[in-house]
């Protein structure tokens, strides 16, 4: 199922990164990735910029746009869940303790988003899809592959991701080092591993050392070779390719410093 048409309410269908010359990030992730690009775009609302959607296989993957003014902000990646409503998911999310960055507005004519802060402060946002339903391409060399929260407070990211979305924790991994799962029962996504298909997010083990933020992470054929051209290309490979069961993964920033992580899997399924 790597191919999609469309994402069921609560599922995260779309990443995107935002920075401050989106041109100059279609010359690392181009080549980086071989993604190819469509656009520019305007910015929804009234958010100045360009919107580029990059393209594998003729199927759109992720999105490289404008960062709008934020206070100082660096360049960053962005995860939207699948929702009905922006408005409501929305009202939702500020009910359960979230604040609201941006939106809802429209982003005419692929769909309606609003821009979130939940209540560990991490970043996420909401897609109401109209035109673009979301990622076309998933879980493919060079595609997203999954997104995971990492934050300080677990319980109050379970609550919250939980009571909006629907989303039930499972624990996974090794005592010391376990992560947990976030499931949603009846959705069909991907195998992985022995990590069941109704998997949509990841919830990191807590590390005071790392930032409160949520991560995008794609797969690659080789993640040693990713890192080093994500060098060469002008990145920094903030760590150096690793081994975990079933993958062996790096984490770089882009010259404008948005970070991102790609894994290469080395176990079948």
């Amino acid at each position: 199922m790597s191919e999609r048409e469309a994402y069921p309410a609560s599922v995260p269908c779309w990443v995107e990164t935002l920075q401050p010359d989106p041109r100059a990030a279609l010359d690392f992730y181009g080549p980086l990735f071989g993604w190819e690009f469509v656009g520019p775009g305007a910015m929804p609302g009234d958010l100045a910029g360009e919107y580029f959607v990059a393209r594998l296989k003729g199927r759109d993957v992720a999105g490289i746009g404008s960062l709008p003014d934020s206070g100082g902000a660096g360049a960053l990646w962005n995860t939207y869940i699948r929702v009905d409503s922006a408005d409501e998911a929305t009202e939702r999310a500020q009910a359960a303790g979230a604040s609201v960055l941006a939106g809802p507005l429209d982003a005419l004519p692929a769909g309606r988003l609003a821009v979130l802060v939940d209540p560990v402060g991490a970043g996420i946002s909401v897609w109401e899809a109209r035109a673009r339903e979301g990622a076309q391409l998933v879980n493919e060399p060079c595609t997203w592959a999954m997104s995971s929260l990492h934050c300080t407070d677990a319980e109050a990211a379970k609550a919250f991701y939980g009571s909006v979305f629907g989303w039930q924790p499972e624990p996974f991994g090794p005592s010391g080092s376990q992560m947990t799962l976030w499931r949603l029962p009846g959705y069909v996504g991907e195998e992985a591993q022995a990590i069941r298909s109704d998997v949509v997010a990841v919830l990191a083990p807590t590390d005071p050392a790392v930032p409160t933020h949520w991560n995008v992470n794609l797969r690659v054929v080789d993640a040693d070779a990713t890192a080093e051209q994500a060098a060469a290309l002008g990145g920094q490979v903030l760590m150096p390719p690793f081994d975990t069961p079933g993958f062996r993964n790096a984490v770089v920033a882009d010259p404008q410093g948005a970070v991102i992580s790609v894994s290469e899997l080395t176990a079948s399924p």
